[in-house]
């Protein structure tokens, strides 16, 4: 196929990125046919695909708000994807325009896409690593060039832990990365749950093996655990919808389609 402007040299664009069918499911402009042609098989499993999508990416930015207003200056986004169709810089540096954001994706090809987005924003990069090697992103240099964590910082672990297998300790990871807050910082947490999800959402989660990463679905005990010692605010850990939603309306009559439990902790 023809590359567009758009595109980072050196992606493929014959395979399915995970990042772009994310991208083409939240509205974004950054997938390519054969993205769609993914994202088409899963919504004849699931239709709700879509929504569940989009309820995240709907939670990520009353969060960045909410933390953005209580002062939060600079933000970890871990498992970013493509920051694209009003991700967390976009959010925050409309409301502060100082604020600073890492994001941090596994994916190159999400990395690429980014480094695109984002260039000529001085307070915004991203770097390619792997969530499960927190240290690897902590001495990152983009990482100590922009963040101060002896001041709050927001982890923000937003639909990405569910790509972490159990043989790859997600759990130790996500310490490792609290470990280093300061007193004051907050962690988000978004994951993928089989609580409550009929067959078809469970058939349609095998379908990511079709692009470079696959889902674990975990148990909302599970996901809980993630959080440590770290206070949850509320209404707690949540179906997506639930989050402090800014209409009730936005509920719904089922808000368990997400598909996923979300909350927001702070460090005391």
């Amino acid at each position: 196929m023809t590359r567009p402007s758009w595109a980072p040299e050196g992606i493929d664009l014959d395979r399915p990125s995970a990042s772009r069918v994310y991208d083409y499911f939240v509205g974004g402009m950054h997938n390519f046919e054969i993205d769609r042609e993914l994202a088409h098989m899963i919504e004849k499993f699931t239709p709700n695909v879509a929504e569940t999508m989009r309820a995240n990416r709907d939670l990520l930015r009353r969060c960045v708000r909410y933390l953005t207003d209580a002062g939060i200056d600079q933000f970890l986004d871990l498992g970013s994807g493509i920051p694209t169709v009003g991700n967390v810089h976009e959010v925050a540096q409309a409301r502060n325009p100082h604020a600073r954001v890492v994001y941090v994706d596994i994916d190159p090809v999400a990395v690429a896409h980014s480094q695109a987005i984002l260039d000529g924003n001085p307070n915004a990069a991203v770097i390619h690593a792997d969530v499960a090697e927190p240290d690897s992103i902590l001495s990152a240099p983009d990482v100590v060039r922009l963040l101060d964590f002896s001041r709050p910082v927001a982890v923000l672990l937003l639909g990405v832990l569910h790509f972490v297998p159990d043989e790859a300790d997600p759990a130790g990871a996500v310490a490792r990365l609290l470990e280093v807050c300061a007193p004051g910082s907050y962690v988000a947490i978004t994951h993928a749950t089989a609580d409550g999800q009929p067959q078809e959402v469970l058939d349609a989660q095998k379908l990511s093996g079709r692009t470079s990463t696959e889902i674990t679905l975990r148990s909302k005990d599970a996901i809980a655990t993630y959080f440590h010692d770290w206070t949850l605010l509320e209404p707690g850990l949540v179906l997506l919808p639930l989050w402090r939603p800014e209409n009730p309306a936005d509920v719904g009559e089922h808000p368990e389609v997400s598909g996923a439990f979300g909350g927001l902790a702070r460090k005391d």
